[in-house]
Order: C-alpha cells, then sequence, then structure tokens
C-alpha cells in the first residue's frame, strides 16, 4: 500500500476496561473512565524517541519493545505499509498497570489506531478527529491481546460482548465479532483498587484446563442473565455476578481481593475481581453508588468511580 509519510502527528486517546464480570470470562467488557492518551510523531530522521509519564512510568520500556510502538509496527505491517524512518511517542497512562483494568490492550488498542491514522490517505485539520475502522481494530487488537473482552471494551466504548471464531468451520467468518448492547441508563460501577500488582499470565496460569459440566451451566445461565441486568434490569446485577469458572480457581492469586468481594457481596453489592485482578469491581446504579464502600478492616484500597464512556478509542490530527 506504500510507505506511511513523515511529518506527522496525531493524539490517540484509550480508556480502560474491565473484564469477564463475574460469569462473563474472556467475553464481556465494559469501558472505564480512566484514559491513557498517547501523542504519536512520524518522523523523516531516522531513531526512536519515547517519552512516559504517569502510572508505571519507571517501569516501562522506552525503546522498540514499549508495547504501543511494537503495536503500531505490527499493524503496519499487518496492513501493508512501510514505517517512516523514524517515530516520536509521548505517553500519558493514566490506566494503573497490573490491576486487571485492560492497561495492556488499552496500549494495544491506541497502537492500532494510530498506525490506522498515521497511514490514512491524508489527515483532517489540526484538531479534527480521524476516522479509522473499528472493526479492523477490534481484531487486531483481540489477536493480540489473545482474548477479546478488554481490547473490544476500550475500542467501542460502554458495554460490548465479542467472540473470536475458533476457525474450524463451525462460526460464520474469521474475524472477532463484537456485539454492542446499550447499557441501562442507572448502571454505574464502583472500583477498588489495590497497591498490589498482578500479571494476567500469573492469574491464567492457575486456571483449571477443565471445569465440571454443572459448573458450566450455571455459568452460561448468569452469563446471559448478566447481559440482561446490565441492559434492562439493573436489580438482577447481584444474581447475574455469579462466578463459577475463575475466580474461586484464582483465590489463592488474590486472596484479599476474594476477600473483599465475598464482604462487599455479604453486604448485598454486586462485587466481582476485575479481569485478571486484583482491583474489584462492584456494578451498581447511580442511586446506589455512594452506598458502595469497602467494609471496616479493608484499608489500602483506592475507591474510584470512573464511569461507563459510551465511547472508546479517539485519535485527533495534531
Amino acid at each position: 500500500m506504500g510507505a506511511v509519510p513523515g511529518g506527522r502527528t496525531v493524539h490517540v486517546r484509550v480508556p480502560a476496561s474491565s473484564a469477564n464480570l463475574g460469569p462473563g470470562f474472556d467475553s464481556i467488557g465494559l469501558a472505564l473512565g480512566l484514559w491513557d492518551e498517547y501523542t504519536v510523531t512520524t518522523q523523516h530522521e531516522a531513531g526512536l524517541t519515547i517519552e512516559v509519564e504517569g502510572h508505571g512510568a519507571a517501569d516501562v520500556p522506552t525503546d522498540e519493545s514499549h508495547l504501543v510502538h511494537a503495536t503500531i509496527q505490527h499493524t503496519w505491517r499487518e496492513l501493508g505499509y512501510e514505517p517512516p524512518e523514524g517515530l516520536r511517542l509521548t505517553a500519558g497512562n493514566g490506566v494503573p498497570h497490573g490491576r486487571g483494568l485492560g492497561s495492556s490492550a488499552t496500549a494495544i488498542v491506541a497502537g492500532v489506531v494510530a498506525a490506522q491514522a498515521l497511514s490514512s490517505p491524508e489527515l483532517p485539520s489540526t484538531g479534527s478527529p480521524v476516522e479509522v475502522d473499528l472493526t479492523t481494530t477490534g481484531h487486531i487488537s483481540s489477536i493480540l491481546e489473545g482474548h477479546p473482552d478488554n481490547a473490544t471494551a476500550s475500542v467501542y466504548g460502554g458495554l460490548t460482548v465479542s467472540w473470536m471464531p475458533d476457525l474450524s468451520g463451525h462460526d460464520k467468518g474469521d474475524r472477532t465479532v463484537t456485539a454492542r448492547p446499550v447499557l441501562h441508563e442507572s448502571v454505574d460501577v464502583v472500583v477498588f483498587v489495590p497497591e498490589a500488582q498482578l500479571p494476567t499470565r500469573t492469574a491464567r496460569a492457575v486456571l483449571p484446563r477443565e471445569v465440571p459440566l454443572a459448573a458450566a451451566a450455571a455459568n452460561a445461565g448468569r452469563a446471559a442473565l448478566l447481559v440482561h441486568a446490565l441492559t434492562s434490569e439493573p436489580a438482577f446485577l447481584h444474581g447475574a455476578t455469579r462466578d463459577w469458572l475463575h475466580q474461586e480457581a484464582r483465590r489463592s492469586s488474590y486472596p484479599a481481593s476474594m476477600e473483599l468481594v465475598d464482604a462487599l457481596r455479604a453486604a448485598g453489592h454486586a462485587a466481582v475481581v476485575s479481569g485478571a485482578g486484583p482491583s474489584v469491581l462492584v456494578l451498581t446504579t447511580r442511586a446506589d453508588r455512594d452506598q458502595v464502600v469497602a467494609p471496616a478492616g479493608f484499608s489500602g484500597w483506592r475507591r474510584l468511580t470512573p464511569g461507563v464512556p459510551s465511547r472508546g478509542a479517539q485519535v485527533t490530527a495534531c
């Protein structure tokens, strides 16, 4: 398709996400109003410059292995573009790392949309939005992330239900598919974020390869109820967030998180582990949000009320 021109700059903004939401393992995601922001410039001179501020700034690499940079390069190759001579990337990390809030998916989505925008035939005037293909973004991001729940919520915003075809011939098509049910207007979220981190690979390593049929059937019923509760009847949220597939299996990986989930659920709140943890997410309503507080004895948890943005990844020309 040609080379990516030098001398272009775009600003990218991508929200965090929470995945699983209890029974919706690797399929249901929800965007959260915590944002990573990036300014990316293609340069005529060879070289790479990366500057990072915000969460994880001291630990994030500033070479070719930086996740946003690596994703940009991958996307250009995937779409058939020759990269420019040089690149400058400035990152403002607003999404906590290693907390189950989709920080890796957020970075991947940012890289995919930045690559598309910078390789577009023509950029609009400064400050104008740059249109990118969100279907392509969702698919590439899900492949790189390994599962679609976090990635698609960051791409589209709001509530997403996604699946990746198994390519056996039983699924129609060969790309990630995302449905976007409309979130009920009263639904809100509270997030409890600990100081401790937990790599996703650690949390996934303890999951069983097989589960009993009864557990799978129970989980399927609650996942279906969860979509109904989030879109039509929030009164069902507590029952709809019961999980049989992953949280108990991971209890030893994040015991403090499960203790907080247990305490919040005993108080009647629809609490779940956010993604792979260790953050805890409570699905609630605007009317009840202020009543969602950590019980006595649970110190060291930062309480956030980020809201659920209806839009996901956004790109503007600079």
